[in-house]
């Protein structure tokens, strides 16, 4: 999911009442929620980055790992603003174990929500580079935004006011969001299993969560190379018709792209070029988006 809804559930955890566990709980909680992304930064690499985003930082090692880093840094940042005589009279005294536990429960919640989508996660890297994806909710949800927003305004301005009960709305957004989820999980499985006929063969099925509307789903279905996108066939020709490993070997964008892609298809385009593109993120009028050209020869005969 995006850096916002993961630090909104961080943000939520911590007013549910986290927060008064031990100081600088919050940066622990919100910062935590996000630590996995840290490897953005490999973006850098353009198409390589393919292979190596939502693995290595979001794998059983990171979860230990990152935490403990975390916690330290933010236990080491208190004594240093009391060395100083800078710390904040009003923070509650700092307990290591106790960040180390909200940083190690917020890291928890990243490869939780990443999986969620379509573009899936390698949930148990480094000891398998396998891809899981729970096509659940689209990437960016502003139904979780809107919701989860609202309680955390409205918990944070009962507190500073009111001085009643601030954990209540936060404890129901993070209640509501989990249902929510529950909900789309049951419509997923429900559009998967509907399936009944597809022109390009049901090998892979996958209901396609959109943007804005949460109960309605996208569906692919297909394999080998040719796939429809509810009902109707993409542009593709069979895998078997072209030799991907020689162009893989030779072209590293290829090699990470096949290594990342669940639903790979060649599409012949009307400029004579190759393109070497995933079903679950077609659109024909973004040439550049999830797409490797390929040489001519890597499919023989293929126009």
């Amino acid at each position: 999911m995006d850096n916002l809804t993961h630090g909104l559930v961080g943000a939520l955890m911590g007013q549910a009442g986290l927060k008064r566990r031990t100081g600088l709980a919050m940066p622990a909680l919100i910062i935590g929620a996000n630590l996995p992304d840290i490897d953005a930064a490999c973006t850098l690499y353009g198409v390589q980055s393919l292979a190596m985003r939502r693995g290595l930082t979001h794998g059983p090692l990171a979860w230990l790992l990152l935490p403990i880093v975390l916690a330290a840094l933010l236990y080491a940042f208190d004594r240093w603003q009391a060395g100083r005589g800078k710390r904040p009279a009003g923070r509650l005294p700092v307990h290591f174990g106790w960040l180390w536990a909200l940083s190690f429960a917020a890291c928890l919640t990243h490869p939780a929500l990443d999986w969620l989508n379509v573009y899936g996660i390698r949930l148990l890297e480094p000891f398998s580079s396998r891809w899981f994806h729970g096509d659940v909710l689209f990437i960016i949800d502003i139904w979780l935004w809107l919701g989860m927003g609202l309680a955390l305004w409205l918990s944070l301005r009962r507190e500073r006011t009111t001085g009643g009960d601030w954990r209540k709305p936060a404890r129901i957004a993070l209640a509501a969001a989990t249902a929510y989820i529950g909900v789309n999980a049951a419509n997923t499985a429900r559009s998967e299993a509907a399936v009944q006929d597809a022109p390009t063969g049901q090998d892979l099925i996958i209901a396609k969560p959109v943007p804005l509307n949460p109960f309605q789903r996208e569906l692919v279905t297909g394999g080998e190379g040719l796939y429809a996108v509810n009902g109707t066939a993409l542009p593709g020709v069979p895998l078997s018709a072209c030799d991907l490993d020689r162009a893989a070997a030779r072209n590293p964008d290829v090699r990470a792209f096949l290594f990342w892609s669940l639903a790979p298809f060649v599409e012949p385009g009307s400029d004579g070029i190759l393109r070497l593109r995933d079903a679950r993120f077609y659109d024909p009028l973004a040439r550049d988006r999830f797409t490797v050209p390929l040489p001519p020869e890597t499919c023989p005969g293929v126009r």
